[in-house]
């Protein structure tokens, strides 16, 4: 098959989205890699900023080291396109969510040898997105089974299962003190509900289209919703509110985040990014 390239972008946050400017020529390439078979479908940097994980449509995962582009290792393990990657606060483990309905951690801490440390089985469609508790203690996955679920991440048993949605998940995030998982799927809603519980808190609705990534604002109160309607929304986190309605985008907006500061809202679609 084709080598697709991957290329490393310096985006830095505090130059594009935490210091006021938006200058993007600025950002320049440093590196490119190559690796994969297929497309590369999801990248992350461990929270020190020295590793990259990157996860492809070939079923692989492969771990560079920054600074030169080094590929460190690859994780084999699982047998469909890898959608989602995700690294613990501490850095010290690397959550996968594939195609092939499982998630999986994998230890990535210095001097290991890559190994399967524990498997979450249990969705019946592919698993889109991954996300560590604040603690690292527990992992959220959502699938295109309609269900977002909580694991405890050393026995890979499932915590909590949270059912409501009409069509599948495509995104899942929790806020920054861990108490609230908000969900994002193709049913054009978003839902929040209570970790501890498992209950329903609140339905946000108002996009017109499948809704495909979904962020916290750093303080917790605020969320950010991405749409195929071409929009991104903000949300009132307490009351379920629609605060705004961004537009501007020519096509679908397919990743939402907040700067460290919480002050801006970066939007990633077909045509451009914007802030």
């Amino acid at each position: 098959m084709k080598k697709v390239w991957f290329l490393l972008v310096l985006l830095c946050l505090g130059m594009v989205l935490g210091q006021g400017s938006t200058d993007f020529s600025k950002v320049k390439l440093l590196q490119s890699v190559k690796g994969h078979d297929g497309e590369v479908l999801t990248v992350a940097f461990s929270p020190n900023g020295r590793l990259l994980a990157t996860g492809g449509r070939d079923g692989i995962v492969i771990l560079r080291e920054v600074s030169s582009g080094n590929e460190i290792r690859r994780f084999m393990g699982h047998s469909n396109a890898v959608n989602s990657v995700a690294f613990s606060r501490d850095g010290r483990i690397l959550a996968t969510g594939s195609n092939d309905s499982t998630a999986r951690v994998w230890d990535v801490s210095s001097g290991s040898d890559g190994t399967e440390l524990t498997r979450f089985l249990g969705h019946s469609d592919a698993v889109n997105s991954v996300v560590f508790s604040p603690d690292g203690r527990t992992l959220a996955t959502a699938s295109w089974d309609k269900t977002a679920r909580i694991w405890d991440v050393l026995s890979g048993s499932e915590l909590k299962r949270f059912s409501g949605h009409t069509s599948g998940i495509s995104n899942v995030a929790f806020s920054p003190d861990g108490r609230t998982l908000a969900t994002a799927s193709s049913d054009k809603t978003a839902w929040l509900w209570d970790v501890e519980t498992g209950n329903e808190l609140k339905l946000l609705t108002g996009h017109s289209g499948a809704l495909t990534s979904i962020a916290f604002s750093p303080d917790g109160r605020t969320l950010a919703t991405g749409s195929l309607d071409k929009t991104a929304r903000l949300w009132d986190v307490n009351s379920g509110r629609e605060i705004r309605k961004l537009e501007g985008n020519l096509g679908s907006v397919y990743s939402v985040a907040f700067s460290p500061d919480g002050t801006r809202v970066a939007t990633g679609s077909i045509d451009t990014a914007r802030i």
